[in-house]
């Protein structure tokens, strides 16, 4: 699965007070100063700074802070140079290569505690983490916080999510701003970009999230500083943990091309390998979503509801449309499993995911949808979940469920990031895969837990059922260059009702959308996540245009390229699966001509399908033309798209 080769060069220092690192290839550098007041660092790109002298340290409940008054003993440097493959993920084979120093910091006064300061370089950023060696005299840390300063350069732009409370599904509209504009007293979400004025573009998040708690920005006098979520019940205590532990990553990604953070696998490289040598029982891929579209059923002689015949109308649409999965969650409001919960996620005071309601047969179920080449997974609550999680999880192997979509977390305190943590490691130990929702971002997880098949933690397009206005094709390229930065994205894909802006209207059942069903098609290439959702009914897809790059499309990939990117205008990329390559854009309220180079097709001819905005999208944003036409690496392609629109296209080589 890996293979790591480390070189590691002690280099002598006699009471060394700075230190300072480069990336590969020589163009990102972090500096350390060690004062006396705290340690200090710096970071610049190709000789300008980015990140200005900002503060490290750590506040401890009862037994003192660790910012003051320290020594350095001697840093160690390495070289790493790691090759590993993907089980899922954007790429197949990554490259990982970097620089690491491991700074030694140790008190003057009598506790002689001793933490580490763990920097690595890349060539698209750079990371540090806080590590605590096993040491006589500390054993266990109580944390209330963790100052680690970002006092940014300049006045970047800022592309931004915020909160005021650390309780969040973490989802919302985003903010553009002067990073000066801030406002006082909020919560910055990670990942967060911030864009200079020679367009040098940097986005901050974190990897590795364990046993921890998440992290958050917030202003800092002209600067950021971290805030930690704190444990439950209480607000002053952020992370309680035994010696030896370390933190997450905080990562910045860093680079001249804002399409390179997006090709980025930097929150993968930062995470161990998967501990399972085997994973051939894992199947990406897309699903059926019905509580997306209000459950919708055709006129029918069964009476729709969590039974059989619902199931097996949505069944037999993926098995006719090469669908992989096919979602059970209940009808109406009401689970699958008994409880006494007020819908779907008011908490009651009984639930069983072991069993299913009566009018329900579950077995059935699993054992029709095997019968028609379909895979079975189900929406579950996390509270009705964890307290049965492994009965539950040995009773939905015997069943033959495939996975879970967990809903409701709306935490990253410490001990929300331990139990996601346990959900994954028991559902690989049973052969599932998870999808979160109600959850925080990535942190590049999917490479230790390959059954991490996406998260939401956006804001997606199920708020067409309820917002007098639906979300914007801005609001898409929003997440594309913020949350997408940090990994999978579920964000209830499928939508094909698209009307024009001014008869948009609020739909609870059959949900309308904004931008062209090119734009939609197009999402499926630019967001990333190993479970796409193909969330309209049926009748909804079938004989429909564009329909037909749905059922290729992959949801996992092995390279990953951006041909076209500027922020909150326009997103091409292009992704490989196997010798096929698969290219999207998603484009904002203004229409344009992009010019799509294909330079990046090895040597060739291929056959072409292009999927473009038909010319009377202003009114009919449904329409598309398909054309087919070999292509080769020699062609730049001229695309109009509309406003709100897109394209897409599928390469398979001749």
């Amino acid at each position: 699965m890996a293979a790591l080769i480390l070189l590691s060069i002690v280099r002598p220092v006699l009471a060394q007070k700075s230190v300072s690192l480069k990336s590969p290839d020589g163009n990102i550098r972090f500096a350390l100063t060690l004062t006396k007041e705290k340690p200090m660092y710096q970071v610049s790109y190709k000789g300008k700074p980015l990140i200005n002298n900002s503060g490290l340290g750590l506040m401890f409940k009862d037994s003192g802070n660790f910012v003051r008054d320290l020594k350095m003993l001697k840093p160690l440097y390495k070289t790493g140079n790691e090759q590993y493959d993907l089980v899922v993920g954007k790429a197949r084979h990554v490259i990982s290569h970097y620089q690491e120093v491991s700074i030694p910091l140790i008190e003057n006064a009598a506790a002689k505690r001793m933490i580490n300061i763990v920097v690595r370089v890349f060539n698209d950023g750079l990371a540090f983490r806080y590590e605590f060696p096993q040491q006589k005299n500390w054993a266990a840390y109580t944390l209330t916080d963790e100052n680690s300063e970002f006092n940014v350069a300049g006045n970047p732009q800022l592309r931004i999510l915020s909160f005021k409370n650390y309780t969040s599904s973490h989802e919302g509209e985003y903010e553009k701003m002067p990073l000066n504009q801030l406002k006082e007293n909020v919560l910055v979400d990670m990942p967060a970009l911030f864009e200079f004025s020679d367009k040098t573009y940097m986005a901050i998040t974190e990897a590795s999230l364990r046993d921890y708690a998440g992290m958050y920005l917030g202003k800092h006098g002209d600067g950021l500083i971290s805030k930690l979520s704190p444990l439950p019940g209480q607000k002053e205590i952020k992370v309680k943990a035994i010696i030896p532990h370390h933190t997450p990553w905080r990562v910045m990604m860093i680079s001249d091309r804002v399409g390179a953070l997006i090709e980025s696998n930097i929150l993968t490289n930062l995470n161990e390998p998967p501990k399972l040598k085997d994973y051939s029982w894992l199947k990406p891929g897309k699903t059926s979503f019905h509580w997306w579209n209000g459950d919708v059923t055709p006129d029918t002689s069964f009476t729709p509801g969590a039974n059989f015949e619902t199931n097996k109308y949505y069944i037999d649409f993926c098995a006719r449309n090469h669908i992989e999965y096919h979602s059970v969650i209940g009808y109406g409001g009401f689970s699958w499993y008994p409880t006494n919960w007020a819908g779907y996620g008011t908490p009651g005071t009984y639930s069983d995911v072991t069993k299913s309601i009566a009018s329900l047969d579950m077995q059935q179920i699993c054992d029709y949808a095997k019968s028609k080449g379909v895979n079975i997974h189900v929406w579950v609550n996390w509270h009705a979940l964890y307290p049965q999680l492994e009965t539950a999880f040995t009773q939905f192997e015997k069943w033959g469920i495939k996975g879970m979509m967990v809903d409701f977390l709306d935490r990253d305190d410490q001990l929300m990031v331990k139990i996601q943590e346990e959900i994954l490691q028991r559902a690989e130990a049973h052969h599932l895969f998870i999808q979160f929702h109600g959850a925080y971002k990535p942190t590049g997880m999917s490479r230790t837990y390959p059954n991490e098949f996406t998260r939401e933690g956006s804001y997606n397009y199920e708020n067409n059922k309820w917002r007098t206005m639906g979300l914007t094709p801005e609001h898409d390229l929003d997440l594309a260059f913020t949350r997408l930065l940090a990994g999978p994205t579920d964000y209830h894909l499928g939508g094909f009702r698209a009307v024009p802006p001014s008869e948009f209207k609020t739909h609870f059942i059959r949900p309308l959308m904004l931008g062209t069903r090119c734009h939609m098609l197009g999402m499926y290439v630019v967001m990333e996540s190993y479970l796409h959702m193909v969330a309209d009914y049926p009748q909804a897809y079938e004989g429909q245009p564009g329909f037909d790059f749905l059922q290729h499309v992959p949801t996992v990939w092995d390279e990953t390229k951006v041909l076209n990117a500027e922020t909150g205008g326009y997103l091409t990329i292009a992704r490989r699966h196997g010798d096929d390559w698969y290219v999207g854009t998603i484009n904002n309220s203004v229409g344009r001509t992009l010019k799509i180079n294909l330079a990046f097709l090895p040597a060739g001819t291929y056959n072409a399908e292009l999927y473009q905005d038909a010319a009377d999208v202003a009114t009919q944003p449904n329409h598309l033309t398909k054309t087919v036409k070999s292509v080769d690496n020699n062609e730049v392609l001229e695309i109009p798209i509309a406003a709100g629109g897109g394209q897409v296209m599928r390469l398979v080589k001749e």
